[in-house]
């Protein structure tokens, strides 16, 4: 006999009953009617690839929270771990195909082996956009308002976006590096200051290699008092002019983004009054696509905390908790007239009124419990004297009232509603 097994998750993993999936369905909505606005295409990647082209791309820490393992022919396969490094295979591999300055937007699931923790899973939904193919600043700009504008068209009732250049960091930091720590694992370290105390951020430099702790600290106040660079305050006009407003943007010369392949301006969202962190990420990545096919196609970018934007939504109210999962259940008076309830509801989905039939015989206060319970605002009821009078009863169950009308009448108010 087969050993009973207890329904139970993976940790870091999670199930959307119908309610929550239409929380993330309404901000997809939103975030998608924005990407489409700006000319962004969409695009799909396989949950698998190959190991080798994931890995070393994400720096030494990220590259241990890849999920890689052999399938079974022997290769060397991992989960995505991102929609960056993908897109960049794709790019590669159909260049021929695709328009030359492509825009792409990209909306999965990826996977990383992280610690789960309040606003952060094994596995979690991220929102790409990207321009490929040109350095411009009007493509980071782009970038920029577009972000903005989904993030707005959700409803947050503040958004920040705080901006940087990587070029700044390079400059900057050269010459804190040494043959035990390279410019690359001090922008990782950097990368924290928000999440830790920066004397800890010190002593994970000095435990790195940074000669002293006078050093390390020397680093990030250096980083501190540097100066907007001239290529980055373009794309912020640029940005302004296309819509954001100014006080949304603001310089961050500490802000440092750990992955190893931004090359330009770097950015992050976060949403005043909901501390859990940033709410995306990203920026410019010039070479990355280089480093997989040889041919250089710049490109800029962000990812989208989906879920973090979900729950702000629920922290910020601008979810009702109250989905209507129906508009209309039409009940089952008996079986004689169960004919009669298949017709109208056939009739109102035809008008494209969203309609669910009770799938049982169960007396008329137990399906209306039912309506109640699943948050359908109307009901109709159809009886032996409603078939007779060619009309039904139409039940609103948020206000109590109700009153007899034909279909036509029903799907003309239903309609309008």
């Amino acid at each position: 006999m087969d050993k009973k097994i207890t329904p139970q998750l993976l940790k870091g993993f999670r199930d959307f009953l119908p309610e929550e999936k239409r929380k993330r369905d309404y901000i997809l909505k939103k975030i998608i009617e924005v990407f489409e606005l700006f000319g962004f295409e969409p695009l799909e990647t396989p949950t698998l690839e190959y190991a080798s082209l994931l890995m070393g791309k994400y720096g030494k820490e990220a590259d241990k929270l890849v999920y890689s393992f052999k399938d079974r022919g022997d290769r060397e396969v991992a989960l995505r771990y991102d929609q960056t490094v993908p897109s960049a295979r794709v790019l590669s591999q159909y260049q021929n195909i695709l328009s030359k300055y492509f825009r792409r937007y990209q909306i999965q699931n990826v996977f990383r082996a992280d610690k789960p923790q309040k606003g952060r899973f094994r596995e979690f939904t991220q929102c790409d956009i990207d321009i490929f193919g040109t350095t411009s600043p009007i493509s980071d700009s782009e970038i920029i308002a577009a972000t903005f504008f989904a993030f707005k068209n959700v409803g947050y009732p503040k958004i920040k976006i705080l901006i940087n250049d990587r070029q700044i960091l390079f400059e900057t930091l050269k010459s804190f590096t040494n043959s035990k720590i390279n410019i690359f694992s001090i922008i990782q370290s950097i990368d924290k200051i928000d999440k830790d105390r920066p004397e800890k951020v010190q002593k994970e430099l000095v435990d790195k290699g940074i000669e002293s702790k006078e050093k390390a600290r020397n680093a990030i106040d250096s980083l501190v008092n540097t100066k907007i660079s001239s290529t980055l305050q373009k794309i912020i006009d640029f940005s302004v002019m296309l819509g954001v407003p100014k006080e949304v943007i603001e310089f961050k010369p500490v802000l440092a983004r750990g992955l190893d392949y931004y090359t330009g301006m770097i950015f992050e969202v976060s949403l005043p009054g909901y501390n859990v962190g940033s709410c995306g990420g990203g920026g410019r990545y010039d070479k990355l696509i280089g480093q997989l096919s040889g041919n250089e196609i710049p490109a800029v970018g962000i990812a989208f905390g989906f879920d973090r934007m979900v729950e702000a939504a629920e922290y910020f109210g601008i979810i009702s908790n109250k989905n209507q999962s129906n508009q209309v259940l039409v009940t089952i008076f008996n079986k004689d007239l169960l004919g009669n309830s298949l017709n109208i509801a056939g009739e109102l989905r035809k008008n494209k009124i969203t309609t669910e039939v009770y799938p049982a015989e169960d007396r008329i206060d137990k399906q209306l419990k039912y309506a109640n319970k699943k948050n359908i605002r109307y009901v109709i009821i159809i009886g032996p004297e409603e078939v007779g009078k060619g009309i039904v009863v139409l039940k609103d169950m948020k206000t109590g009232e109700q009153a007899k009308l034909t279909i036509e009448d029903v799907i003309k108010l239903l309609s309008n509603d």
